[in-house]
């Protein structure tokens, strides 16, 4: 049998970890949620829910593949070898599910985002028919584009851990934060932006416990971080046994909350500029076509800027386009993984059959869009990665003994820590994620 393949670099890892959680749902996802519920009061709540659940519920995931040194099907089928095997794999098997549902529509959304990126090029270059067509919404264009992604995250799949996954995540995290950061400056300038300012950071407490905020904000932690779908379950699979998971996870964690503050930071002010230009961005306390909004408004503030709006615009739209590239790829390496080392297909055959998969997946979102795309984002988002989170927290802490560090009595005697650690993974989370989910259902 082949040896796996794996990260070379603890900075590798982290960067295709973060890069895996940094994506659309940072970008994207987490301004229209803050926006939609309460600015200040949704970004508190994020907050609290990412340190009490998601980042223990990503610890969880990570150490479960850790320690398995296998693909999220074996892994859970170990993990749960003693009491129920079969339970094990069957709860990886619907995390491939859920890696394939997360790819069917996060194809659609990077298609959007890689074409308005290319819209602005080509703006700049004259061609304003073709860049009204690529800025356009149209299914022909989602059917352009969402294949377009899908090769380009092919193209780095088949080349392996080491040699495509964290190389280049090495190369395009840097970049990414560092445009992040540069489109932030710019938009804090603007006329109307310290509204939105006070919108976003100042909370409104008497909305912190709304159930549709905490749902929202709970579903958008787990989301952000692609937990509860076995890619980062994969990649600790890919880290050296034994390793520091802890400091691993933080990392992790404070770099991906990071983005996503900053994201806000970015597109919340810029949707008040828009406002203070003149543009209609609300109507009541939601936002006008949710997640359309960025590529109704946006693109229209970039217009304002002349010509350096056309760099701003192309430069802004390839960050998402990066970002969501990064996370395709570890929810793809989840299947992959699992036909190569059970199945014992190759890697470019297993890349390009799951690749065809997630596309005729994505085309049937495409040709029934309106039902089924908030159907599946909303299924994915706010039950089953909340339900594989809370699985995960019960095999740590009820089902697994043997091979677990955490119920090792001879290791907690070195690291006391461990203890409370281990009692917070199996007492306190999944009470938690179940008090959430009760409150949810009386509301």
């Amino acid at each position: 049998m082949a040896l796996r393949d794996s990260f070379h670099s603890r900075i590798g890892f982290v960067l295709a970890a973060a890069g895996s959680a940094i994506g659309l749902g940072n970008i994207w996802g987490f301004p229209t949620n803050a926006a939609n519920n309460g600015g200040g009061a949704f970004l508190f709540v994020y907050l609290v829910v990412t340190f009490l659940l998601a980042i223990p519920a990503l610890y969880a995931e990570i150490y479960i593949g850790n320690q398995a040194q296998k693909n999220p099907v074996s892994a859970l089928g170990e993990a749960c070898s003693e009491r129920m095997p079969k339970v094990g794999r069957l709860a990886g098997k619907i995390g491939l599910v859920g890696a394939i549902m997360m790819l069917s529509f996060y194809t659609i959304v990077a298609g959007w985002m890689l074409s308005h990126s290319f819209a602005g090029f080509t703006a700049l270059f004259g061609l304003s028919e073709v860049s009204s067509w690529l800025a356009s919404d149209s299914t022909l264009r989602n059917i352009l584009f969402t294949p377009i992604f899908i090769i380009l995250g092919a193209a780095i799949i088949h080349q392996g851990v080491h040699k495509g996954i964290e190389k280049w995540s090495s190369r395009l995290m840097p970049i990414l934060l560092i445009m992040l950061i540069c489109l932030i400056i710019y938009i804090l300038q603007q006329d109307g932006a310290v509204e939105g300012l006070k919108q976003y950071l100042i909370p409104d407490f008497s909305r912190v416990t709304e159930p549709k905020l905490i749902i929202s904000a709970m579903g958008q932690a787990f989301f952000s971080l692609s937990i509860g779908v076995g890619g980062m379950m994969i990649y600790g699979s890919y880290m050296a046994k034994d390793k520091d998971i802890g400091k691993l996870v933080f990392s992790i964690g404070a770099l991906d909350t990071l983005i996503a503050f900053l994201a806000g930071l970015l597109i919340i002010p810029a949707l008040y500029v828009a406002q203070h230009a003149g543009q209609e961005v609300f109507a009541g306390d939601n936002l006008i076509g949710e997640g359309q909004l960025i590529f109704n408004i946006l693109p229209t503030l970039f217009s304002t800027m002349g010509d350096v709006g056309l760099f701003v615009s192309a430069a802004f739209f390839a960050l998402l386009s990066i970002a969501a590239l990064t996370s395709t790829i570890s929810s793809t390496e989840v299947p992959v993984s699992y036909l190569v080392e059970e199945k014992s297909m190759s890697r470019p055959k297993a890349t390009w059959l799951i690749s065809a998969i997630v596309l005729t997946a994505s085309m049937t979102l495409v040709a029934f869009f309106d039902v089924l795309f908030g159907l599946v984002i909303q299924g994915l988002t706010t039950i089953l990665q909340p339900l594989s989170c809370l699985f995960y927290f019960i095999v740590v802490g009820w089902i697994w003994n043997r091979g677990n560090k955490l119920k090792d009595q001879s290791v907690i005697a070195n690291r006391p820590y461990l203890k409370y650690w281990g009692n917070y993974l199996q007492y306190v989370c999944p009470l938690l994620l179940l008090l959430v989910f009760y409150n949810v259902a009386l509301a």
